[in-house]
């Protein structure tokens, strides 16, 4: 759904909006511009040109300029040319809702363990007024996959869990429901979803909600797409008896009918869902975590760089999200102002923009709280991305700073016989190339994505083997790749040492002639080394203590913008490595 500068609204669906049009006098205009473009670069995928934000908007160039400018300062965005790109940062917004939320913590093991258990996805989802959106995917690797990303809206009555929620609507809530029926009948305002084919009734969805009161669960029979099927069941919270969230087995019609879904998944879904509600009794109080610092500090250098072309308000204004997170679900303006930084009244009128937006709630007169269309700031297209594609624009720039091609790369098992193999013998680990980026230098180093090289005689390499346990390590044959290359299994233990002392690998022309390249780890929240990152290059054009002085600051600096990235992303959702 477009969000004018007005913030145009639904009565209902649709995405971040408002219940009146006009904005309260108090509302930070700014604010409500940069929600507007974040709401659109989501709907969008993840990427519009400016010139696409402005038409879709409303907004002026120059206002549109001025805010990707400070999305981009924040790390929200990337300016690539006349594009603007959703960047990894802004998942922190949504982070800050599911964080505060506690479910995703709590359970996704269960469901995790459920889709495993069934071979089939399975999902939680929220209210969201008269849609659902999900806050957890566990997804079959499948060419027929089934799943929705992470923040997805869907209008309740094509979901399974959309009839279970609607047992537990007001008055208010169905008037709204039907309001945006009839104003959306083919669910634009929708756009994880097909438009709808053909009409439905209300009396259609009543009755299913009906039913879903009296069965305790769901069933939805294609309602989203052909061949689509899923089984729902609430979990309820264990001190009020309100469902907290709905979990679902997703399937199609060439594994299950819907019709037997009843028989062949809910008695397992039940299950699973009893012992969810257990861990929701037995979960002790969240410790609160720490809030965002320096935030005034932050917004006045940046004002002081970038002058008109950073609106200070903005980022202010959506730093009062991350205010919250876990142990910190209700807030105070005090414990806002206090946790920002930020003068009450400022911190006041953003909480105040954002109730407008439909991005808050008030559960009592004096806290606040977030409401689940905070996941529409630019977390679904996000949800799914994967560690290359983080790192390419960071390797992108680190190339262009150094004048070198710069690489990533994992650790495999051996593949022989595998076409992307150089070199070696397959009898050991590997690394393969996941993301690349080159320089326009005549002579450079090519190595095509996918490309495998034996990992003891690489730099990428032997920062991914350093990080294992010794005992793990099983190198296999060590072959003389050039007479530079060390094959005796200790000295490389002792070499492997080293470069986990150390932080960084310094290979010197062992995997070919000619070939320098020193690497450094990239490391998931957990410490846990997942990817090395390096640059390679003749040794005519720098010594080894240059590739010391100049290079390994730069490659270590690039190691920790990939790793702040990887961070945020991984927070509640998996991302691949490759």
């Amino acid at each position: 759904m477009i969000v004018r500068t007005s913030v145009d609204a639904t009565p209902g669906g649709g995405e971040v909006g408002a219940d009146s049009v006009v904005p309260p006098a108090e509302a930070v205009t700014p604010l409500v511009r940069g929600a507007a473009v974040l709401v659109e670069l989501t709907e969008a995928g993840g990427t519009l040109s400016l010139s696409a934000l402005e038409r879709a908007t409303g907004l002026a160039r120059s206002t549109v300029d001025r805010i990707t400018a400070t999305l981009a300062r924040m790390g929200y965005v990337r300016l690539d040319g006349r594009d603007a790109v959703l960047a990894p940062r802004v998942m922190e917004l949504g982070n800050a809702y599911l964080a505060a939320l506690r479910l995703p913590a709590l359970l996704d093991e269960r469901a995790d363990a459920l889709a495993d258990e069934l071979d089939e996805s399975v999902s939680l989802a929220v209210s969201d007024r008269d849609g659902i959106r999900f806050i957890h995917q566990a997804t079959r690797r499948r060419a027929m996959s089934l799943s929705f990303r992470i923040g997805d809206l869907l209008p309740a009555e094509r979901t399974a869990p959309g009839p279970l929620f609607a047992t537990e609507w007001t008055d208010t809530d169905w008037h709204r429901w039907r309001e945006r029926r009839a104003a959306d009948p083919q669910d634009r305002g929708f756009p994880a979803v097909p438009p709808r084919e053909r009409p439905s009734r209300d009396e259609e969805f009543e009755r299913a909600a009906a039913r879903a009161g009296r069965d305790g669960f769901a069933l939805d029979d294609q309602l989203i797409e052909p061949g689509l099927v899923a089984v729902s069941v609430p979990v309820r919270d264990p001190r009020t008896g309100r469902i907290a969230c709905v979990a679902s087995v997703v399937s199609h019609t060439s594994r299950h009918p819907a019709a037997g879904l009843r028989d062949t998944l809910l008695p397992r879904l039940r299950a699973a869902v009893d012992v969810m509600r257990d861990d929701l009794r037995e979960a002790p109080a969240p410790e609160p975590g720490a809030g965002p610092m320096g935030l005034a500090t932050w917004t006045g250098a940046s004002k002081q760089e970038l002058g008109r072309e950073f609106v200070e308000s903005l980022a202010r204004g959506l730093t009062v999200l991350t205010a919250f997170g876990e142990g910190r679900a209700e807030l105070t303006l005090t414990d806002v102002a206090k946790a920002t930084g930020l003068a009450r009244a400022t911190a006041r009128r953003a909480l105040i923009t954002y109730e407008h937006l439909g991005l808050v709630t008030r559960p009592t007169d004096r806290t606040f709280a977030l409401t689940p269309r905070v996941l529409s700031l630019g977390f679904p297209p996000l949800s799914r991305t994967s560690l290359p594609q983080i790192a390419t624009p960071h390797l992108t720039e680190l190339a262009q700073r150094i004048q070198e091609s710069t690489s990533l790369a994992v650790l495999v098992p051996s593949a022989t016989g595998d076409a992307g193999r150089v070199g070696g013998t397959g009898s050991g680990p590997e690394i393969q190339y996941t993301a690349r980026a080159s320089t326009s230098r005549v002579m450079t180093v090519n190595i095509a994505l996918g490309t495998r090289l034996p990992a003891y005689a690489t730099s990428l390499g032997r920062v991914l083997l350093a990080d294992l346990p010794a005992a793990q390590r099983d190198l296999g044959p060590l072959h003389a790749l050039t007479s530079r290359t060390v094959t005796d299994p200790t000295a490389l233990a002792y070499a492997l040492e080293d470069v986990r002392a150390q932080g960084y690998a310094l290979v010197d022309e062992e995997l070919e002639a000619g070939l320098r390249s020193i690497a450094v780890p990239v490391r998931d929240r957990t410490g846990r080394v997942v990817a090395a990152l390096n640059t390679a290059m003749h040794p005519a054009r720098r010594t080894l203590e240059a590739c010391l002085h100049d290079l390994l600051p730069e490659l270590t600096a690039t190691a920790d913008r990939i790793q702040s990235d990887l961070h945020v992303a991984e927070r509640f959702t998996h991302v691949a490595l490759s």
